[in-house]
C-alpha cells in the first residue's frame, strides 16, 4: 500500500491545557475519536477512519505521534526507513509525559486532552453523545475516556497497556481506580456496552487482560478474542492489529464481522438504529 496524501481529510488543531495536537476529521454526523497505533496514522488506520465516516459520523483523528498517511510497511520505502519511523514514534511516547507505559492503576495524561477533545467534538458534530476507538497503547485510553458521560461507545482494540512484563500488569490495563469505579458505575447503570478485540495468542494484550475488563465491567464488557488463523496472512508482524494490518476485510472473515460489530456500536449508541438494521 502507498502513502496516503489524506485527501478526503480536513486537518487543524486542537489546544487543552497548554498541550496542542494536529487534528484530522472526516465526515459528518457524530463525533468517533479514533486512536492510532505505534508508528502512527498509517494508510490502513485511515481505511478504518473512512469506514466510520461512511456509517454517518465524524472521525476524529488525533496526532498524537508519527506521520500522517505514511506507510509502514519496508515494501513502500525499505526496511531502513520503516524501522527508523517505528522506533521514531516509540521513542516520543517513551520520553512525553502524555504516555504511562508500565504502571498499574494510572490513566496516562493524555486522556484529559482526549477527553476535552471529545467534549469540543461533540459540541462541534452534534449527537447524543461520542464514540472512541483505541489501538494497541491507545487501547486503554478510550475506557478511560469513558468517565465523561458524553462517551457513548468506547471500543478497545488489542490494548496493551500496561506493558505486560510482569503478571500483575498482565492482570491489569491503564487507568486509575478513581476513573475505573466511574466507568464501572456507568457499566452498571447500562450507560455503556465496552467492546474489547484482541487475538489470542497475542502477548501484547494477554488472557488475563479481558479477565480483569470482565470482572471489573461485568456484561457490559463484550470480549472478542480472535484466533491467529483469522489475521490477514501478508502481514508483516504476529497477529495484533484486528482493525488495521491484520484485518481480512472480506465477508464472512472473523476480522471483517468484528470491524462490523465495530460500526454496529457507532450506529446504535450515535445514530439510534437498531441493532442488525446496517445494510
Amino acid at each position: 500500500m502507498a502513502d496516503h496524501d489524506l485527501t478526503g481529510f480536513t486537518q487543524g488543531t486542537f489546544t487543552h491545557g497548554g498541550v496542542t495536537h494536529r487534528v484530522l476529521r472526516r465526515g459528518s454526523g457524530p463525533a468517533v475519536i479514533v486512536l492510532a497505533e505505534i508508528p502512527g496514522i498509517t494508510p490502513k488506520v485511515l481505511q478504518f477512519a473512512e469506514r466510520v465516516a461512511s456509517t454517518g459520523c465524524t472521525a476524529v483523528l488525533p496526532v498524537l505521534f508519527g506521520t500522517p498517511g505514511r506507510d509502514p510497511d519496508p515494501a513502500a520505502h525499505g526496511w531502513a526507513s520503516a524501522a527508523r519511523v517505528t522506533a521514531s514514534a516509540f521513542w516520543r511516547v517513551c520520553v512525553s509525559r502524555e504516555f504511562t507505559l508500565l504502571a498499574t492503576g494510572r490513566s496516562s495524561r493524555v486522556v484529559s486532552w482526549l477527553r476535552a477533545l471529545a467534549a469540543a467534538e461533540h459540541e462541534r458534530c452534534g449527537g447524543p453523545g461520542v464514540g472512541a476507538v483505541g489501538m494497541c497503547l491507545t487501547g486503554g485510553f478510550a475506557l478511560a475516556m469513558a468517565t465523561d458521560e458524553r462517551l457513548l461507545a468506547p471500543v478497545l482494540s488489542q490494548p496493551s497497556l500496561p506493558l505486560a512484563c510482569t503478571p500483575g500488569r498482565a492482570g491489569g490495563i491503564d487507568i486509575s481506580p478513581r476513573d475505573l469505579a466511574v466507568v464501572r458505575g456507568r457499566c452498571e447503570r447500562r450507560e455503556l456496552r465496552v467492546l474489547g478485540l484482541r487475538f489470542r495468542s497475542d502477548r501484547l494484550v494477554p488472557y488475563d487482560r479481558f479477565a480483569f475488563l470482565r470482572r471489573e465491567l461485568g456484561d457490559a464488557f463484550v470480549a472478542v478474542e480472535l484466533p491467529d488463523e483469522a489475521a490477514a496472512p501478508e502481514a508483516r508482524l504476529p497477529p495484533h492489529s484486528v482493525l488495521t494490518e491484520h484485518l481480512v476485510d472480506a465477508p464472512g472473515q472473523p476480522t471483517r464481522e468484528a470491524l462490523d460489530m465495530v460500526l454496529e456500536l457507532f450506529r446504535t449508541r450515535l445514530l439510534g438504529e437498531r441493532p442488525g438494521t446496517a445494510v
